[in-house]
């Protein structure tokens, strides 16, 4: 029943990310390039009704996906949550009037496929469930540099490199806020209130936070058919791997190991066919 439930909500909140995503870049890539990486950017940005509607959107799809992690394992919920672009597109074609291509259906095919292979392959067996903060030391060092790294690059670039240098520090950060997430939804369900007095839920609100500023920056660089499948494919990497190390969440082990990197390999293709779509475009 856990398991139903988490797979159930991160479907949900996959839809509701990638609804938000096309909103929220069309308001944000109206914004001038200065604003980009400073708060001010979203003080333009609540003035725009689709910006706002999407930010709707974006806290509905949060709160969705903590109920997935408050019953289930990164290593699950994460790459389901990263399908966004599968719910994307038939609703963009349905706007725009007009029926998928056969290339979007075999993105769309790839993605799923990809996704459910490597479910298939997950053991069974659960990880720590409150790991300490000492478990959590190095990971918050090495995320904190490698964001730093790519944001100091993309500065001095401009175009694709940096809306894809910027989308990457933003799924990074999100990878984060991902396994932080899980750590409060934890507390709450074991400890209700008294998991106020962890630092779970308040390193959320750093986190998120930023992480919110870096997403808005790579939709204000440039095109989502660069931003988006960068965000969909380092956040839910990262979320595995960081299920992996602080949880100890197990993965699968040698052959089963190489089919669950095919099966990921496959759906990340599938995610930069869909990016490519016309639909995309249009919707950027």
């Amino acid at each position: 029943m856990s398991i139903a439930l988490a797979v159930t909500a991160a479907l949900l909140a996959a839809m509701a990310f990638a609804v938000a995503a096309v909103l929220q870049q069309a308001a944000a890539a109206s914004v001038p390039e200065s604003k980009s990486l400073h708060p001010s950017l979203f003080v333009s940005l609540v003035r725009r009704p689709a910006w706002v509607a999407g930010a709707v959107l974006d806290v509905a799809s949060y709160v969705i996906q903590g109920v997935a992690l408050a019953f289930g394992p990164l290593v699950l919920v994460m790459p389901l949550a990263s399908t966004d672009l599968v719910f994307a597109l038939p609703l963009l074609a349905w706007r725009g009037g007009r029926r998928l291509t056969r290339a979007e259906v075999a993105g769309a095919a790839c993605t799923a496929g990809g996704m459910a292979a490597f479910l298939v392959a997950l053991p069974s067996v659960s990880g720590m469930a409150t790991p300490g903060l000492a478990d959590w030391i190095p990971l918050l060092a090495v995320v904190v540099v490698l964001a730093g790294v790519l944001l100091a690059i993309g500065i001095r670039v401009s175009g694709n490199i940096r809306t894809g240098l910027y989308a990457a520090a933003a799924g990074l950060l999100l990878a984060l806020l991902d396994a932080l997430t899980k750590s409060a939804a934890d507390l709450f369900r074991n400890d209700g209130l008294a998991a106020l007095g962890h630092w779970e839920p308040y390193a959320l609100i750093a986190v998120g936070g930023s992480g919110l500023l870096l997403v808005q920056s790579s939709y204000q660089a440039g095109s989502l058919a660069i931003s988006l499948p960068v965000i969909d494919t380092v956040e839910p990497v990262g979320s595995v791997l960081m299920g992996a190390v602080v949880f100890q969440e197990p993965l699968a082990t040698s052959w089963a190991l190489a089919g669950q990197v095919a099966a990921g390999a496959l759906a990340v293709a599938g995610i930069v066919i869909l990016s490519r779509s016309t639909l995309v475009q249009a919707a950027a």
